[in-house]
């Protein structure tokens, strides 16, 4: 049996480079304080030595963990996956890291990851949504370093939130499939029920109920039927239970892309035309919304931006580099609402009361 190679120390690379393991030390954390033909050694002497910094020790003494912690509720949702690559792009110029995990959209699962990461030493911490258990805001609040919330939106956050308001998509959505014409509407999303709970998305039905009576428009078909996370199979069992229940429905509002599409894919099974005998209109412009035919309506959020947007405030909060967004340096702007777009395509047209 081969044995195994003894890993390279920093007091290996001092030797090699014929300088004081202090000299090393400075060079990977600091280098400009170091000469450049030492410089040049030291590094010559890391990568022949193949040695690879403890970065857990020497946080040790710094006090600095060099990463950002970002809780998503789920790995499968390329919305979240373009926050994340979005925000590890912003903290990449600054040497920060993101360390990910998620949640199954289960709030104790969020207390079991937060107390986790919290033995990690994170230098910020990144929430998906507003909704946690209490032990949860508690170790936050105790954490201090700074939290972002974001996906969501409230006006007194634990430090920050960005995102955008789910109540008021839901609410501009009805407002909008009312104003094409359309009065007989109804809504589909998760239940409000369970250990998983999918709670923008319940924000999002709410606003939906909430716009429909603001126009005069009944609230009785709001189906909250589906567990998380949405998928298209779920979409096409919500379309089942519409088509049983409200076989004369006009337009609908899926509180998914992804349950949007599996909406349109059941009427295409039934020989529903979309959008002659029913407008579908989703939430999150998902590629295959974009991509499907008749191409998907939806209420667009720009997550790219909420990466970046969360990579300035933590930055800032930091004191690395200034946010853009700070009112001054001593009162930084905690609430950073993104706000929404209505993307018009082809699964929605003018009702029977516009035509």
């Amino acid at each position: 049996m081969t044995k195994r190679r003894a890993k390279p120390t920093m007091r290996d690379v001092s030797r090699l480079a014929g300088v004081s393991t202090m000299t090393v030390s400075r060079v990977l954390t600091d280098p400009s304080l170091v000469a450049e033909e030492t410089r040049q050694r030291v590094l010559q002497a890391v990568e022949q030595l193949r040695y690879v910094p403890d970065r857990v020790a020497g946080s040790l003494s710094s006090r600095r963990s060099g990463f950002v912690a970002l809780i998503l509720p789920t790995l499968m949702n390329s919305n979240f996956a373009d926050t994340a690559q979005a925000l590890s792009e912003g903290l990449h110029s600054a040497g920060y890291q993101l360390l990910i995990g998620y949640t199954l959209y289960r709030l104790d699962e969020e207390e079991r990851v937060i107390q986790s990461v919290l033995t990690r030493r994170p230098e910020a911490i990144v929430l998906t949504g507003i909704e946690h258990s209490r032990k949860t805001t508690g170790m936050l609040f105790e954490a201090g370093v700074p939290v972002v919330e974001i996906w969501d939106l409230q006006d007194r956050p634990i430090d920050y939130v960005v995102g955008y308001s789910n109540f008021e998509v839901g609410r501009a959505a009805a407002h909008h499939l009312v104003g094409l014409g359309h009065r007989r509407v109804c809504a589909v999303g998760p239940c409000d029920t369970g250990e998983a709970r999918d709670f923008r998305a319940e924000q999002r039905l709410a606003g939906f109920a909430a716009g429909l009576r603001e126009t005069g428009t009944p609230d009785d078909l709001i189906f909250r039927h589906s567990h998380v996370p949405l998928s298209f199979t779920e979409g096409a069992d919500a379309m089942e239970m519409v088509a049983r229940e409200a076989p004369d429905v006009e337009a609908i509002f899926a509180a998914s892309d992804l349950h949007a599409v599996g909406v349109l894919m059941e009427c295409q099974r039934r020989s529903i035309r979309v959008p002659d005998d029913l407008s579908i209109m989703g939430f999150g412009d998902f590629e295959i919304g974009r991509q499907c035919v008749p191409s998907l309506t939806t209420m667009r959020v720009d997550a790219r931006a909420i990466g970046l947007r969360t990579a300035e405030v933590i930055l800032g909060a930091l004191g690395v580099q200034p946010s853009e967004e700070s009112q001054s340096p001593d009162r930084p702007t905690r609430v950073h609402d993104l706000g929404f777009e209505v993307l018009t395509r082809g699964s929605t047209r003018p009702g029977k009361w516009k035509r």
